[in-house]
């Protein structure tokens, strides 16, 4: 697994590829939580704490990319919506990404970053991960593609109503489902973030 550290991007990002990568490899764009914003160098590698990079490895990473980037201190990703997508567009010039096979995920503020991201572009994405955030359940009927989501019962941090709002309104997406951690508080991404949710995520094409 090859490890690298760019600094010079819409945002600064930290990309994990493994070693066996065809050429269109499909792409995990991850959003971390608040705790994790910096302004890249020295603060960077904050990005990788949580999530995917705690599970992905040469044995179940194929033909993928996990790119991580970092929001800087000042800012939210709600408040980057544009900006991400920008940063999609550029990753997928970049590493000459299958469009098909483009992911979304995030924890905390980047399941706000999910969930927002993915109701403005919904086109772009073959299924998304959001956890322990929330979105703008009045314009769910966007999200058509597979959603997995997850948030601890009892987070005193995202309100898990904040998920039940979005569930209550994709009920008619036939892909979508929702873990609720009974007894978790907000460290749900401690249990949304394992192989069998990274195969899941990754079994997913457009145009399917």
């Amino acid at each position: 697994m090859k490890i690298l550290q760019i600094n010079d991007s819409v945002f600064p990002y930290v990309a994990y590829i493994p070693d066996e990568i065809g050429e269109k490899p499909a792409l995990l764009v991850q959003l971390h939580g608040a705790g994790e914003r910096g302004n890249g160098g020295k603060e960077l590698m904050k990005v990788t704490l949580h999530g995917f990079s705690k599970v992905v490895n040469d044995g179940n990473f194929k033909n993928a990319i996990l790119i991580m980037p970092q929001c800087p201190d000042d800012s939210t990703w709600l408040a980057r919506i544009e900006s991400i997508k920008r940063f999609i567009d550029e990753m997928i010039e970049k590493f000459n990404a299958d469009t098909n096979r483009l992911y979304l995920c995030g924890l905390s503020m980047g399941g706000y970053g999910t969930w927002n991201t993915a109701t403005a572009y919904p086109e772009l994405f073959a299924a998304i991960l959001p956890c322990c955030g929330g979105g703008q359940a009045w314009a769910a009927s966007a999200l058509t593609m597979p959603v997995w989501a997850f948030h601890g019962e009892i987070d005193p941090i995202v309100p898990v109503s904040h998920t039940l709002e979005m569930a209550a309104r994709l009920k008619d997406n036939p892909n979508f489902k929702m873990t609720v951690l009974e007894g978790v508080g907000h460290n749900a991404w401690d249990y949304a973030f394992t192989e069998e949710t990274l195969n899941w995520i990754l079994s997913h094409k457009k145009n399917m």
